[in-house]
Formats: structure tokens, sequence, C-alpha cells
């Protein structure tokens, strides 16, 4: 992690407003995280809580046994089930890593012959884990060229109250949805950016605690606006293919998303400024100097260098193809994969195929691969069907609201989901194949239904664990960041403010937008 910013305390005075100068920081050895030994993983799965929960996986096993003795359930959807119910187990109580569990749970139905081998081995060399491989190079060359540094120091430098600083900051954020895929890809690029803005506002605590808070919940909330933002998305974008025949695209992904990632994105901005400045705070001039973002080892100024040019002119290039896939028919997989043989061709992009290459999260795409076999094996044995029946069969009893009924109670599952999931795409691989499976049944378009759901998962900022960009901007050692009764007020507030933007977005602006709320 970046090692805090050294300030040179020689002040520059020009008028009411102070500016500071800022030395490169120290950068100190990163050493490996420790081992776990058996003893700690036994302790992990042995607290009271993780105790309880296996109480309740017992439980709900011996109603999904009976319902397999009984008729009601297949041997197929059963031992689905089980395993299913020991992943998401898993996932919420024991420290083991999420793509070891979903991994061990994918090989499971192998073994037992839920799903087959090629199915599971054919989910890594799917198309969504090489559009993913692509847009992960191209991001590798964006960072290497040096092209985010300077945009967000020209952003940020036109700030002239905190209020233009925060919003200005969002707005550089929900750029960066569509250059950089997974929410911690672009939290690992904006804590630099930030740390060097809490350095030169050393001075204002109260706008730093609100910055610390502003870049992960934009980083979350905007991630709704690119199919790339989340690997969530595109695991949801799997599954409404496979239920229904016809996936969400980029384009119509993009058209869905943006809206709702603007909104939401700077009703968050504006609820940090308000609940953690003051009003002397916000009417305080302000003045970012061109030299701040200076330690990020980038030039933040001048002309753009000729890398930068061309990283952004075959960064435009791949984002034009991927929203007009209807027209050329270029799969966004072969889009991305071409993207990334560009920015790093020799003498003409920003980074080498292997530097790029070992900047992928390897384990976020095996964790996505297993957890699509997850998925699959959900729907194909028939346990999905069942689910949807034992938790949402009731709501379609209860008549001609039975659409609304579900929608909103879908909407507050998915927001609380994190709570106990904390692996967004584990959320995903949860809850949409009951979501799809039980919309036909009320009148809800399964993939609006699935669309919103998705959405809603990306609220995650209760608890520090809740994602990675919370647990990066958090307070420590090295980063001037928040404690975690601020997030608790964040999340009182954000929460039902999210709950009614997502409602009014799936009832009245996305059906606008060519994705109805009802099924026809």
């Amino acid at each position: 992690m970046t090692a805090p910013h050294t300030i040179d305390r020689t002040r520059v005075h020009t008028g009411p407003v102070t500016r500071y100068a800022t030395r490169p920081p120290v950068r100190p050895v990163v050493s490996p995280p420790p081992r776990r030994g058996v003893r700690d993983v036994l302790g992990g799965l042995l607290t009271p809580w993780a105790v309880a929960g296996l109480v309740a996986v017992v439980v709900a096993g011996a109603i999904v046994g009976h319902a397999g003795w009984s008729g009601r359930l297949s041997s197929d959807a059963v031992v689905t089930l089980l395993v299913f119910l020991i992943a998401v187990w898993a996932w919420i109580f024991s420290p083991l890593d999420d793509t070891y569990v979903a991994l061990g749970g994918g090989i499971t139905l192998v073994i037992v012959g839920i799903i087959d081998a090629d199915t599971f081995a054919g989910t890594l060399g799917s198309g969504v884990i090489w559009l993913l491989i692509g847009a992960f190079v191209i991001a590798a060359a964006v960072t290497a060229s040096g092209l985010s540094a300077r945009v967000s120091a020209r952003v940020v430098r036109r700030a002239r109250t905190p209020r233009q600083l925060v919003h200005l900051i969002t707005a550089a954020l929900l750029l960066t949805t569509f250059a950089v895929p997974a929410t911690s890809g672009r939290a690992a690029l904006a804590l630099p950016i930030f740390l060097a803005l809490a350095a030169v506002l050393r001075d204002r605590p109260r706008l730093v605690l609100c910055l610390a808070l502003v870049f992960p919940m934009v980083i979350l909330f905007s991630a709704v606006g690119s199919l790339l933002g989340a690997g969530a998305h595109l695991i949801t974008a799997e599954i409404v293919l496979a239920a229904t025949g016809t996936g969400i695209g980029f384009l119509q992904w993009a058209v869905l998303g943006v809206p709702l990632a603007v909104v939401w994105s700077h009703l968050a901005a504006e609820a940090a400024l308000w609940l953690m400045t003051d009003h002397a705070e916000r009417a305080r001039p302000l003045c970012v100097p061109r030299t701040a973002l200076a330690a990020t080892g980038t030039a933040t100024s001048g002309p753009l260098t000729s890398t930068q040019r061309r990283v952004s002119v075959i960064l435009g290039l791949v984002v034009v193809l991927w929203c007009s896939e209807p027209l050329h028919g270029v799969d966004p997989a072969i889009v991305a994969v071409l993207g990334a043989l560009a920015v790093s061709a020799p003498a003409v992009g920003a980074t080498t195929l292997g530097a790029a290459l070992k900047t992928i999260p390897w384990t976020l795409l095996l964790f996505m691969a297993a957890t699509l076999a997850l998925g699959m094996a959900l729907n194909s044995s028939g346990a999905a069907e069942w689910l949807a029946d034992q938790a949402f069969g009731s709501i379609a009893e209860t008549g001609p609201a039975a659409a609304m009924v579900f929608v909103v109670v879908s909407a507050i599952v998915s927001l609380l989901a994190h709570l106990v999931i904390h692996s967004r795409s584990a959320r995903s691989a949860v809850l949409i194949p009951i979501i799809v499976v039980t919309a036909p049944a009320v009148g809800v378009d399964p993939a609006a239904a699935a669309f919103l759901s998705t959405a809603a998962a990306g609220f995650c900022i209760t608890l520090t664990s809740s994602a990675k960009p919370v647990a990066m901007f958090a307070a420590s050692a090295d980063v001037p960041g928040y404690q975690p009764r601020h997030l608790l007020t964040m999340s009182a507030l954000l929460a039902p403010v999210s709950l009614v933007v997502l409602i009014i977005f799936a009832r009245w602006v996305w059906p606008c937008l060519g994705l109805p709320l009802l099924s026809s």
C-alpha cells in the first residue's frame, strides 16, 4: 500500500487560500501476507457465528433432503443445493479464500456428475473471461502511460470550492468505469490520487474525511454504468443469457446503467459532503496546486505525450466498438483482445504484454468461472426453481400487487446481502438464478429483475469488510481514512435513499430506455 505523503511545510500564500508543496512518498517494502496454519483455519471455523451458521445450514440441508425424499426435488437438485449451501456458509463464515471455496464447490459438482468436466472447464474459456483479460491489459496500459493521473490532475485543479472538488472527482471516477474493469482495480488506481490530495489538504481534516468516503462510494456506485464495472455484471449477463436466450450487451448495459451511476454517485458524494463537513468548511475557498499530484510519479501538466495520445485513441476505439456491436457483429471479447494487443504492441503501446498480464487478478477470473458453473448447476438441476418457489412463492398470491412486491423485496434483499456475503460476484451467483426463475411467475421481466438486483448489490458500504475499495480507503497507518462509525452513518442515510432511487429507475426510467419492468 502506498505510504503517506511527506509534506513540505513551506506554505505558499495566495490570498485566502493556502497551498502546500509535496515531496514524493517513500515507498515501504511490502511483505507477503502471513500464511494461515491449520489452527488458524480451524479457529475461524469454530467461532460462535460460524457455528450458528453451520446449524442453520444443517437445518436447511434437512429441509432440502426432505424435499428430495418426498419427490419434490430430483437427486441432482438435492446434491446441488447441499453443495450450494456449504459454499454460501464458507463464503460468509470461514477464513478460506472465496476462490478456493468456489473452485471446491465446482469440482464437487463435477465429481458427483451434476455438470461434466467440459462444462466446468469451459467456463474459464468463456467470452466473459477473455473480455476481462483484454480489458485488464488495456487498463494496465492506461495506468502505465500516466494518462489516468494526468486526467485526474486536470480535473481536480478546476475546483474552487469543496463541493466542486467532490463532484469533479465523482465525474472523473465515473469515467474510469469504462477504462478499468473491476472496482478493486479502480480503487488501486485512485488511492495514490487520494493520498496526494490528503497531503495537500492536511490542514482540512473534515474535507479529507469526506474525500476518503467519496472515493470508495463512487467507485462502487458508479460501477453499474459499465458491463465491465464489476465481475458480478458479467455473471448476471451470462445467467440471463442462459435463462432467456437474450443477454444484456455492453451498449444496453451502458444505456441502462450510466444514468443510475451518475445520479447515485453524485447523491452519495453530496451526502458525504453534508454529513462530514460543516458550513464553514464548505464555504472556505479551495485551490489545488498544479503540483498536488506530482507525487504520483507522473507529469500532470503540459501536452499529452505521444504514448498517452496513442493509448487514448486505442481506448476510445475499443469503447466505440463495444458500443456498436449490433452494427458490426464482432464479439466484445475479440474487441478486447485486439485492444490488448494494440496497447502492448512494440513501439506503439505503453506496456508489454508480459508486464500487463502480471497485473491481471487471475484469482478473480477463476472465481467468476467457478461461480458461473455453480449458477449453471442451480438452473439445470431445477434447484433454482425450487429455491425461488420457497423464497418468493407467497408473493405470487398477493394478486395484482405481486410484481411490485417482488421488485421491492428483491431490491431490499440485494441491498442488504453485502452484510452476509462480502463478495459482489458471490452475491450475484446466489441471487440472480433465483430471481431470474421467479420473475416470470409474478409478471416481471427476468432481465429487468436481474439488472435491478445486480445494481442493488453494488451497495456495499456498511462495513469495512463489505468490499475491497471500502477496506482500501479505511483509516490505517498509511491512509488518513475513516472509522467504522462513519461507514455506519453513511449507510444508514444512503440505504433508504438508494432503495427509492432503484425503484424509480426500475419502474419509470429503465422502461423508457428499453428495459420494461413488467413482462408482456
